[in-house]
């Protein structure tokens, strides 16, 4: 399974997903087919469907953001104006985010610029304790992309995001930690056992039920209260229609654990 690109890798195994980015040698940096690519891979998860997608590096880095240094900075097909780039750029991410499952960032090594973007689309991130993480934008006199002006004021608030967009400033895993924007640090040999827990609890979980909470909770900052609780009506009214609501009645008289199949 592929996206037409050989440095960025699409798997599904069963119910887990997964798209990597895959060229160490330059720090996981992004061309613009590359970027092109991520956007073709979310839509071969839609496709595919599994339970979990986890967003991974390859190597020992999670992706040092967009490569300006020229060395395989391709365009992208057909983009006669910067502003085209920047929108195709721009759809990757919008792509990412919207994936209808859970999704999880595995973050090692450097999240910088777009590749802190890419961390953040996900709905929830791990990272190693020698993860380093910088919204660089600025010193390369740049403003905030990859969807990084709207991503992380949702995880650490508007005040904290203009600190970190405004200084530049590399936080590492404890600082992430602590600002928020990372659910849990571990040790760097321990990340994969830590992803792979985590999407064994997501898993087992309701895919339709879960699906549908992603979304409430991510219209739920566009929306009123009584927006919200209208649409948690029509989840739930869905949610009562399906074999998994039926399953987990089952189960509970039984004692036994449930078996969700997503129907």
């Amino acid at each position: 399974m592929g996206t037409g690109h050989p440095n960025i890798e699409v798997a599904v195994d069963g119910d887990v997903g997964s798209i990597t980015i895959n060229r160490p040698e330059r720090m996981n940096a992004c061309t613009g087919a590359m970027f092109d690519a991520l956007h073709d891979a979310a839509m071969t998860m839609r496709v595919e469907r599994p339970r979990v997608v986890v967003f991974r590096g390859g190597g020992e880095h999670f992706c040092s953001g967009a490569d300006v240094s020229g060395e395989g900075a391709d365009a992208i097909e057909g983009a006669d104006h910067g502003i085209h780039t920047m929108r195709r750029i721009g759809d990757a991410v919008t792509a990412l985010h919207a994936l209808p499952m859970p999704t999880i960032a595995a973050v090692d090594g450097v999240a910088v610029g777009a590749g802190f973007g890419f961390a953040l689309a996900a709905d929830l991130m791990l990272c190693t304790d020698r993860a380093r993480f910088s919204l660089i934008f600025a010193r390369r006199g740049l403003s905030l992309d990859f969807g990084t002006s709207y991503l992380l004021p949702q995880r650490v608030g508007l005040h904290r995001a203009k600190e970190m967009a405004f200084t530049a400033g590399e936080y590492d895993a404890v600082a992430a930690r602590e600002i928020g924007f990372v659910n849990e640090v571990v040790a760097a040999d321990e990340l994969g056992a830590a992803t792979d827990a985590l999407v064994a609890k997501i898993v087992a979980g309701p895919p339709l039920a879960l699906s549908m909470s992603k979304r409430l909770l991510e219209n739920a900052a566009h929306q009123t209260l009584a927006q919200a609780v209208e649409a948690e009506t029509l989840a739930q009214n869905v949610n009562f229609t399906t074999n998994d609501v039926a399953e987990a009645a089952a189960a509970f008289v039984a004692r036994r654990s449930t078996e969700f199949t997503g129907q």
